[in-house]
């Protein structure tokens, strides 16, 4: 009966997911607020219809009563994050907290099915991330000197980078970060909030200035930040931080050139890094042909082809796989993972929901007035879709393995936080756009009104005029009466 029960759910959250996938993307169709609450409230029921099948499938399939109680928690979790965020700002943006929790909810969903410690682990952080984040919108509209601190950004970015260089320890053949709190404690990545430090110090750079000079000195301490990363072998932050300067220097100054050159400087530090970087030979060996190199790299790439073909389109069901036998599946493998049990439907549909919150952050980033914030929410939301892309192309062998995760779904404490802050940026920034269009409509009714005052000024002007005789021309109405009169003569 059980199996029968969880046969069928993944089905029934493939269809449920689906439904929320498909309004993520249809609610940019229409106007009216009254639909488009109505429309929200349905994803928020259909996320937590797919929260409680997933856990009655694990429940049934383990027979463990602490997967309910943890449900409860969870469920507790995204509940305050919803009504909290739409109490404190009502201004916000319902369908980026809707898709927080539902890429929070699947993260989630799979940690728990491959290791409930790990779990535990990232739910205390994301309460401790979401209850951080809930300041972070206060302080981006408040603050109105964030554009004036591009020193600041530039000197922290470098200095938190650099920390790694000397304390860090290697894993996975990268010094990423370090530890504290010791073996079982929090492995700090520095890299992840680095990302969002760049981003404000480009933007403040940017909007300072646009001159030629300015933009040099610019790329070169972007250079500095690429570079402290490629020599720690966090490659796959050094190419995202690398793609967003790009992408932020193309709108800022709308100059191909800027691009090509850094394209080509791009492509020969590729070159570079190939022949300098052993690990990096090893991960475009396994790229090409990873059966040809299963036992010197290809066995991580071949054991995610082999988990998302055997899940197939829909899934073998939760605990009816074999996802522990993935690779580092918590974090690097967990797309692998998440095809495998609840299929490559359910997956799709999720890649979706991340390609929505990209489509908000340009929407967010196209209608903001300011040089400064536009830049900050378009650099987020290219940070943001880069890294999916390089974890999902990764995992399905479209691209080589860069070793990092899908924000708000793999396992990872660094990673949760500074995406969760990113999010709450974006809020922000919605809430300042929702200002903006409020200050100028206002604008918009006094100048209508002053330009009615003036109008009806005017027309009372006119009729004084022609009502009003017209002193010191004596003859001219009797010049009147006398054209007037050949004219009845005529008739």
């Amino acid at each position: 009966m059980a199996n029968i029960i969880i046969q069928l759910s993944k089905y029934i959250m493939i269809l449920l997911i689906t439904l929320y996938a498909f309004l993520c993307f249809s609610i940019f169709g229409y106007r009216d607020p009254d639909r488009k609450r109505r429309m929200l409230s349905r994803q928020t029921v259909l996320m937590f219809l797919i929260h409680v099948l997933a856990f009655v499938s694990m429940y049934l399939a383990t027979e463990d009563i602490k997967m309910l109680a943890f449900y409860l928690m969870q469920v507790a979790l995204f509940a305050a994050v919803i009504l909290l965020y739409t109490i404190i700002y009502p201004k916000v943006s319902r369908l980026v907290v809707n898709n927080m929790c539902m890429l929070l909810c699947i993260g989630m969903i799979m940690l728990t099915r491959l290791d409930y410690a790990s779990a535990v682990k990232q739910f205390a952080i994301a309460t401790a991330a979401v209850t951080v984040s809930l300041l972070v919108p206060v302080i981006i509209r408040k603050f109105k000197l964030l554009s004036e601190w591009r020193n600041l950004y530039a000197i922290a970015g470098l200095v938190s980078l650099a920390i790694v260089l000397v304390v860090g320890q290697v894993a996975g053949g990268a010094m990423l970060g370090f530890k504290i709190g010791g073996e079982n404690g929090f492995n700090i990545q520095p890299s992840e909030l680095v990302k969002i430090i760049f981003v404000f110090f480009v933007a403040s750079s940017f909007k300072m200035s646009l001159e030629f000079k300015h933009i040099v000195i610019t790329t070169a301490i972007a250079a500095f930040h690429v570079l402290i990363l490629v020599v720690s072998r966090d490659l796959g932050a050094a190419l995202i931080i690398f793609v967003v300067y790009l992408v932020m220097l193309y709108v800022a100054t709308r100059q191909p050139l800027y691009i090509i050159a850094g394209l080509g400087a791009g492509s020969i530090a590729s070159v570079v890094a190939y022949h300098l970087f052993s690990h990096v030979r090893v991960r475009v060996v396994a790229w090409k042909d990873p059966l040809a190199a299963y036992k010197t790299g290809g066995y991580q790439i071949v054991q995610f082809l082999f988990a998302i073909g055997s899940g197939g389109w829909f899934g073998m069901g939760l605990f009816q796989g074999a996802p522990e036998t993935i690779p580092v599946a918590t974090s690097d493998g967990i797309f692998a993972a998440i095809s495998e049990e609840m299929g490559l439907l359910f997956a799709l549909c999720m890649i979706l929901i991340c390609l929505s919150c990209y489509v908000m952050f340009l929407n967010i980033a196209m209608q903001l007035h300011d040089m400064f914030y536009k830049l900050v929410a378009l650099g987020l939301g290219t940070c943001y879709i880069f890294q999916v892309f390089l974890t999902i192309g990764g995992e399905t062998k479209f691209i080589p393995l860069t070793g990092v995760t899908i924000p708000l779904v793999s396992y990872g404490g660094s990673s949760l936080i500074s995406t969760v802050i990113m999010f709450g940026i974006i809020q922000g920034l919605y809430i300042l756009r929702e200002d903006e269009e409020q200050a100028i409509e206002r604008q918009r009714q006094l100048r209508a009104k002053r330009g009615g005052k003036e109008t009806g000024a005017k027309r009372r002007k006119a009729s004084d005029d022609e009502e009003r005789p017209q002193a010191g021309r004596p003859g001219r109405p009797a010049k009147r009466k006398e054209r007037a009169r050949p004219q009845q003569r005529i008739r």
